[in-house]
């Protein structure tokens, strides 16, 4: 390599990092930082050369500490859980290295810092908890909706041999038809119980998203005929049919768009987009590596307040008035059976978004 090259070679190799990389000078001062870091830090190379370190993170405090700690000391620091970077109204969860800047005869030149966002690693591990809790209470859940459909069975009946005595026009028959409504909605639930809680084995099929998407923004779209609501949809057309089932994708995707359209009430925008994600990916024992597909779901209603995202895939935990609280639950499991993740974002008088994250397995 010619050497006159190689500072711009030294700089491609520092852009092209997957971590985001500051260097500061013996001052504190940043005189370099990569685009994942600009990315992070939410401000460009070109504002951000020459400010003070302290400066330009002053809202993260525990991170200022921790690099000002390891240029007074000389010493390479590093948390790999505990920092929190707080940008744009949301917190990115960082593992940090601060190291000190050596120059060949080993004199300190300033800091280099390291930023690892374990945004993606949060997730999987909060996955990974919520599907231990989903499957104890699916257990409960089983023995419990086996238990409910007996008698429900006998009152059912009951009722029907009641209305078959009754004349038409007696009061006492729109008792009947009460109690046969609510039997069918008791029993609606029983059924989503045994959905969420029954183990099911996948039909896998080579499956195209852009089709099973398709076929549902058109059924909702006859559903909410006469509303100002606008359907939007933004979709990779080089992603290739993955394998999957194709039945319970349709579930998932019906539930959630529904779930965006009842958002917006009357008027609003639904928008659907899909997209190849490159920063990470999914390796199964037996198979290649397989990157990953996200599928988004998001509306511009009215958000969803903090203590009610906290709850969201809580089963029976609901905010409408006639919900059963367990339809994200069951999306949850399915989006689980696929090996894949889901996470809600959402922000009051703003709208929520529903990501998908499924494995590009073809």
């Amino acid at each position: 390599m010619n050497p006159e090259n190689l500072p711009e070679f030294y700089a491609n190799v520092i852009d092209s990092v997957g971590d985001g990389v500051i260097v500061l000078d013996s001052q504190g001062m940043i005189t370099l930082m990569n685009p994942v870091a600009e990315e992070l830090a939410g401000v460009s190379r070109r504002i951000s050369k020459g400010q003070a370190f302290a400066t330009l993170f002053r809202t993260d405090p525990d991170l200022v500490e921790m690099v000002q700690k390891s240029s007074a000391s000389g010493m390479s620091i590093s948390d790999y859980e505990n920092i929190t970077l707080k940008r744009g109204g949301r917190s990115v969860p960082l593992s940090v290295t601060a190291s000190p800047l050596l120059m060949a005869d080993g004199a300190r030149a300033g800091t280099i810092i390291l930023l690892r966002d374990l945004t993606n690693i949060r997730d999987l591990e909060e996955a990974v908890r919520k599907g231990d809790r989903l499957s104890t209470l699916g257990t409960l859940a089983a023995g419990l909706a086996h238990e409910i459909k007996n008698p429900l069975g006998g009152i059912r009946g009951a009722a029907q041999l009641l209305e078959m005595e009754i004349t038409e026009d007696d009061e006492l028959r729109e008792c009947t038809r009460v109690i046969l409504k609510e039997v069918q909605r008791v029993n609606r639930i029983v059924e989503e119980l045994l959905d969420l809680s029954s183990p099911r084995s996948l039909t896998l099929t080579a499956v195209n998203l852009h089709k099973i998407l398709a076929h549902v923004v058109f059924l909702q779209q006859q559903a909410v005929e006469g509303r100002a609501i606008t359907f939007q949809r933004h979709l990779d057309p080089s992603i290739p049919p993955i394998m999957a089932d194709e039945g319970r994708l349709t579930q998932l995707f019906l539930n959630l768009i529904k779930n965006a359209v009842e958002a917006v009430e009357d008027s609003g925008i639904v928008e659907i987009s899909s997209r190849i994600v490159s920063d990470y990916s999914m390796t199964q024992k037996g198979e290649r590596r397989s990157r990953m597909i996200a599928i988004e779901v998001s509306d511009n209603g009215a958000g969803i307040p903090d203590e009610e995202m906290a709850q969201l895939f809580t089963p029976f935990y609901t905010t409408k008035e006639r919900g059963t609280g367990l339809g994200l639950a069951i999306c949850q499991k399915i989006v689980a059976e696929h090996r894949g993740m889901i996470r809600g974002d959402t922000e009051v008088g703003k709208g929520t978004v529903f990501t998908i994250l499924l494995p590009l397995v073809q």
